[in-house]
């Protein structure tokens, strides 16, 4: 029951539906923890993938709380090297750089694509997450020149083993955009926007909640560049996107 549970999770997901996969989810966790008990390392997986949704969603307390769970877990039944552990240390990042725990989000991140190039090798796409997720602790700390080769390197990799058309590929392409237009390098920035803008809405439909981060982004730029009115539309699409998908707030 869990395991279909976590499929029927993560298709919903897939589509942007992240109340409804984080409420199937939190279904299949109560089942592995009544079938396993709470501190069984088959539970830290699910507590891992709802500190994802929970980070999607901007909870980001929450997502902490989830992933120092699953680390916690993992590391005392398997030990601080496991390759399970990398999806927790990637969420724990993530949720520590949405609260600007900066220099704890770092070593969370390293230690993530430390143990996924490990396993994986260099070109697997989960490094290529983690990539891209470091990457965007360093341009948010100005680290630009950090930023730039890491953002490039997840965009090869996945573009070699994914497509140049997939969704993640996108995703490193909106990054990539964003480190540009933080150094002012409009011209190089907007239409990197429009590609992973137009890659988006065809590999994961106009009402995606990624096609409205995106949009975001660029009316982001077009303020800077002084064409408000073009921003504006943006912003009234990306928030008619987040209206339609949003889920009740937990």
């Amino acid at each position: 029951m869990a395991g279909a549970l976590d499929l029927l999770a993560g298709l919903a997901r897939t589509r942007g539906r992240y109340a409804e996969a984080e409420t199937l989810g939190r279904r299949a966790l109560a089942i592995r923890e009544k079938a396993l008990g709470a501190e069984h390392p088959d539970v830290a997986p699910a507590l891992a993938g709802l500190a994802e949704l929970a980070a999607l969603r901007q909870n980001a307390t929450q997502a902490e709380s989830l992933a120092r769970r699953a680390l916690a877990i993992q590391e005392k039944a398997l030990g601080p090297e496991h390759p399970d552990l990398a999806r927790s240390l990637r969420a724990l990042g993530e949720a520590q750089r949405l609260q600007n725990k900066y220099t704890e989000a770092e070593p969370s991140y390293q230690r993530a694509l430390a143990i996924d190039e490990k396993r994986l090798g260099r070109e697997s796409p989960r490094v290529a997450l983690d990539l891209g997720s470091l990457g965007t602790l360093y341009r948010l700390q100005s680290r630009y020149a950090q930023a730039e080769p890491l953002y490039r390197r997840a965009q090869a990799i996945g573009e070699k083993i994914l497509g140049p058309e997939h969704p993640q590929v996108a995703a490193t392409i909106v990054d990539l955009a964003s480190l540009y237009r933080a150094q002012s390098r409009f011209a190089q920035a907007e239409p990197l926007y429009q590609w992973a803008l137009t890659l988006q809405r065809k590999a994961l439909g106009p009402d995606h909640p990624e096609v409205a981060e995106s949009l975001d982004e660029y009316a982001a730029l077009l303020k800077q560049i002084n064409r408000e009115p073009e921003a504006a539309e943006m912003e009234a699409q990306a928030r008619a996107i987040r209206a339609k998908a949003a889920g009740p707030a937990r």
